[in-house]
């Protein structure tokens, strides 16, 4: 079996070698080989010529493609072109800054071998203590609260029962890829799009205990608390339409 790996990136000089290095050594389960499929989303820095240098140095080259889009308009519209390049049996969106580790692939992959569920999602908010104050207060509070309602909005609408709507981690097999095209968002709000098109379908999303590294703006965190409006109006209207 083939399992698709999409890094969306924009603008992750300081990671993206770092990524590339962690998913290519990452250990699959034994069926499984990796396709990488990397798409520059027009980044200004030093992103792409780090990528092709790193493509360069790789000896199986075949497992690895960058596409590098003309001009930025958001990590919807990267995961989107990935998407579609994706040929494997599993599908992972995998974000390129190491707030995600790819050290829980198996542990994602496993329901899925087990005929447990054809979507699964990690988990950040079981294993994430909500603390306001003191050495260990919950990172990205504001974020973690709108998560928190996404959630929760989203459970309500759908009847579904998941706690990290937004989490990057979401692995799904090619089978439900088909059932959810056309995909249309461009921006964050592919995350509600992903996962409203999915419960519309009747299908369980089975969820795994993952922990996550938060970075905050300075380190280059994009997503912005208007971005929940969007969400939320993605939630809406795939309930209406």
């Amino acid at each position: 079996m083939i399992l698709s790996i999409i890094i969306p990136v924009y603008n992750e000089e300081k990671t993206i070698e770092k990524i590339i290095d962690l998913v290519l050594k990452t250990k699959l389960p034994n069926s499984f080989e990796r396709e990488i499929i990397i798409i520059d989303d027009a980044s200004s820095d030093q992103t792409k010529k780090l990528i092709l240098k790193k493509i360069q140095k790789i000896q199986q080259k075949n497992q690895i493609f960058l596409i590098t889009k003309p001009e930025n308009e958001g990590k919807g519209s990267a995961i989107l072109i990935g998407l579609k390049k994706s040929k494997g049996d599993i599908i992972i969106i995998q974000d390129a800054d190491l707030e995600y580790l790819p050290k829980y692939y198996s542990s994602l992959l496993t329901p899925i071998i087990d005929n447990k569920s054809s979507v699964v999602y990690g988990t950040r908010i079981r294993t994430m203590k909500f603390k306001l104050f003191g050495e260990n207060r919950t990172p990205l509070i504001l974020h973690y609260l709108m998560n928190r309602f996404l959630s929760l909005f989203t459970n309500l609408l759908y009847g579904s029962n998941i706690t990290d709507m937004e989490t990057c981690f979401k692995v799904f097999t090619r089978k439900v890829y088909n059932q959810i095209e056309p995909l249309n968002s461009k921006g964050f709000e592919i995350e509600p799009e992903i996962t409203s098109k999915i419960l519309r379908k009747k299908i369980n999303i089975y969820e795994v205990d993952i922990k996550t590294i938060p970075r905050g703006y300075n380190q280059g965190k994009k997503i912005k608390w208007y971005d929940a409006i969007f969400a939320i109006c993605t939630l809406i209207k795939n309930k209406i339409i």
